[in-house]
């Protein structure tokens, strides 16, 4: 998957945080619009997949969603709920466009805060010029942003989350990753704690389409072919990326340092892993390019944004091959140690020296 989709999965809760959030009116008003209408679209899968007139391609998309979905809950027992049920078609390929910040010379995102969630790195806006006005207002006050778009997202179980159509442009792999990591949403979501949410939803996501195309079509099949080297690409991208900002992170600890010096001198650091990322990491690539590190900005906030989906994930992998590679077992666990907890990573570190686990997350109705 290329770092442009998985950016795009930037909001695990896009309309339910707004329409409780202590934000402004307008805000409120506008996101509870826009939520309405794509509620209002909903259609059923099944009778999409069941109606002849379906165009062929859509069809087999939709066909697969309902599979991907049943695999979540059948054999990881995931809380599906009744999300990915119901097909929305948008008028436009991108859903909402996503703003997110940080302080320029800390690795510290600007957080906003919502009930329910917490505080999250990331606001989402159903209008571009709303999403860049907003960025001129945070750059005013002296911070890096950063806008995307996103196609997909969940409302952890508080909405019948459809499917949107712009997310039918991913291929099969793509599609059957980013359901798995939507329904992981509606399964835990530790408040507060979005970079660990988006990290273990990444794995879960990979995981799950890995183990849903080998065991449907077969081991040495191209999907599961794919979907092994995707994941492959993730955890090569992620070391670079926990390495690339454990070096941002030692500058501006310095303390024989002011701001403005550790803005002036990141700068080098940021062309240093540009040419370490063009010599060392896109050349190991199986299958993603991740070309948007070089295309877009290079600044504290694109990188905490990239960040939240690959930090540690070695770590996830580290306790799947302790359990095994029983993969149900693992979610089970990582859910029920991370579940309430401030470290999360921690409390999933911790699975390692614990070896055992037993039990599923509790199953879906």
């Amino acid at each position: 998957m290329s770092l442009r989709k998985r950016a795009s999965r930037a909001l695990p809760l896009i309309a339910a945080a707004a329409l409780l959030a202590a934000c402004s009116p307008t805000y409120v008003i506008r996101a509870g619009y826009e939520e309405a209408k794509i509620l209002s679209r909903r259609q059923s899968i099944q009778k999409l997949v069941d109606d002849p007139r379906t165009p062929p391609e859509e069809r087999a998309k939709l066909a697969l969603v309902l599979q991907a979905r049943s695999f979540a809950q059948k054999s990881l027992h995931l809380k599906a709920g009744d999300s990915y049920t119901t097909y929305s078609r948008l008028k436009s390929d991108t859903l909402a466009m996503v703003v997110s910040a940080a302080y320029r010379d800390r690795f510290q995102a600007y957080t906003w805060w919502f009930p329910i969630v917490g505080h999250v790195p990331y606001k989402g806006f159903f209008s571009e010029s709303d999403a860049r006005d907003e960025m001129r207002k945070l750059e005013a006050k002296g911070l890096d942003t950063y806008m995307r778009p996103t196609s997909a997202f969940s409302t952890l179980g508080w909405f019948k989350d459809p499917l949107v159509s712009p997310v039918l442009r991913y291929g099969e792999v793509d599609l059957v990753n980013t359901v798995v990591h939507e329904i992981f949403h509606n399964t835990i979501y530790v408040s507060g704690q979005a970079m660990f949410n988006e990290s273990a939803a990444n794995f879960v996501g990979a995981h799950g389409a890995i183990e849903f195309f080998c065991r449907r079509d077969g081991a040495d099949s191209p999907a599961c072919t794919r979907a092994r080297a995707e994941w492959e690409d993730d955890l090569l991208f992620g070391r670079f990326l926990d390495g690339f900002v454990g070096e941002l992170q030692t500058l501006y600890g310095r303390t024989d340092l002011s701001s403005a010096q550790k803005v002036a001198a990141r700068d080098a650091i940021f062309q240093r892993a540009k040419q370490r990322f063009a010599d060392e990491v896109r050349p190991a690539l199986k299958v993603q390019s991740f070309a948007s590190f070089t295309r877009d900005p290079l600044n504290n906030a694109t990188l905490i944004s990239r960040r939240l989906y690959y930090h540690r994930l070695d770590l996830f992998e580290r306790v799947l091959q302790s359990r095994g590679g029983d993969l149900d077992r693992t979610i089970a666990d990582i859910v029920r140690a991370a579940r309430g907890s401030k470290d999360p990573y921690g409390r999933t570190e911790a699975l390692l020296g614990a070896g055992l686990g037993t039990g599923q997350v509790s199953k879906s109705k």
